[in-house]
């Protein structure tokens, strides 16, 4: 009975049950559709980590929960799986750091959204940040009125930058905000 208890089934602990280009199909598939969702829709919901760091965080959890190889069983599939998104992370940052165009892709440039003390109502309503939200960011750093922005970014990783008008002491001040949340 003991041994019956602690006898373990190597066959279907390391042998795939799946196809492991299939696997590595539904993980590229997966990973890159996540990206370009997280980077073109949900730009300012990201906060303090990176597009990237959030997708690799949120794929390798579905990957443990075999949530995107079919219904694997093996030690096998999962490392592959597993694999898959890893690469795949590291080529997309290869990838901006060699290309300068994948580079504005996943990393966007900021966004004006208060320039010379007026906010830019066009590029808030494409983010939808509402006057409040920007409101409760400023705060945050210490602003009272927008006008005393002279310019305030959205950033790629969805933080709101600031650059104050100068100050009675001289020198401007520059913060960064946490993201919009």
């Amino acid at each position: 009975m003991i041994v019956a208890a602690i006898a373990i089934d190597w066959k279907s602990a390391f042998v795939p049950t799946v196809s492991l280009l299939e696997i590595v199909l539904r993980g590229t598939i997966k990973y890159l559709g996540i990206l370009a969702l997280l980077r073109f829709v949900l730009k300012r919901e990201s906060g303090s980590m990176s597009t990237g760091d959030l997708l690799v965080l949120v794929l390798l959890a579905d990957a443990a929960q075999n949530g995107m190889a079919s219904d694997y069983k093996s030690i096998t599939e999962g490392l592959v799986l597993v694999a898959t998104i890893i690469f795949w992370s590291f080529a997309m940052d290869w990838l901006g750091y060699h290309i300068p165009f994948v580079e504005g892709m996943l990393h966007p440039p900021p966004l004006p959204l208060i320039r010379k003390g007026r906010t830019i109502r066009r590029n808030m309503q494409r983010e939808m940040i509402t006057m409040s939200e920007l409101m409760s960011q400023l705060r945050e750093q210490g602003v009272e009125k927008i006008a005393e922005v002279k310019t305030a970014c959205l950033e790629g990783d969805g933080k709101i930058s600031l650059v104050k008008f100068e100050s009675k002491n001289g020198g401007e001040k520059k913060q960064a905000a946490p993201g919009v949340n």
